[in-house]
């Protein structure tokens, strides 16, 4: 079985966006947070996207490689990112590329099934898709990467749940500009 890990930045108040969707808060991340991601994304079998995560991430990725001073670490997660397998699950789009599969159905019965296949962990990214994957009890473990910010609202990286989840604190460890990284496994 698989293991579904979902990670993303964050404001001290929990937000991965501020209302409007704005990302700006975070500033460009640290050369070690982004190597953090960067080996995050390389021990990754398979990503999940949302239609919102996925619409950023395709906008500048696909050539994040070729843009002018591009660092060898962007360069490096550019060409990983596009050659590795990807989902979108959403019911609006109807195209995408990158070695990237579109599923438009029941997203929950899909990861299930994704998890119950052989193979390497997969990463879920994107509020709404986590959201449901966190309510179905399918996240194995939260990687949240929480910066120095209060923004007051936006889209929240925790969801509403019916139920507790008890979690394990495995590592947190402190980055340059005051970022908290903490990765906790889900006790089951």
């Amino acid at each position: 079985m698989r293991k579904l890990i979902y990670g993303m930045n964050l404001t001290l108040d929990g937000y991965i966006a501020a209302p409007g969707d704005d990302i700006g808060w975070g500033g460009p991340p640290s050369d070690e947070l982004f190597q953090f991601w960067s080996d995050q994304l390389r021990a990754t079998d398979l990503s999940l996207y949302g239609r919102k995560l996925w619409q950023t991430m395709s906008s500048y990725w696909p050539t994040g490689d070729q843009q002018p001073g591009a660092t060898p670490a962007e360069i490096e997660f550019a060409r990983r990112w596009r050659d590795m397998a990807k989902v979108v699950f959403s019911s609006t789009t109807d195209k995408v590329d990158w070695n990237t599969r579109l599923v438009t159905g029941d997203a929950v019965a899909e990861i299930t099934r994704l998890k119950a296949e052989d193979g390497g962990p997969m990463d879920i990214g994107g509020a709404t898709l986590a959201g449901a994957a966190m309510r179905a009890g399918l996240i194995d473990e939260y990687v949240l990467a929480t910066a120095p910010v209060l923004v007051g609202g936006g889209t929240p990286f925790f969801t509403a749940l019916d139920n507790w989840v008890n979690l394990n604190l495995v590592e947190t460890r402190t980055l340059p500009g005051g970022v908290i990284l903490s990765r906790y496994e889900t006790r089951r």
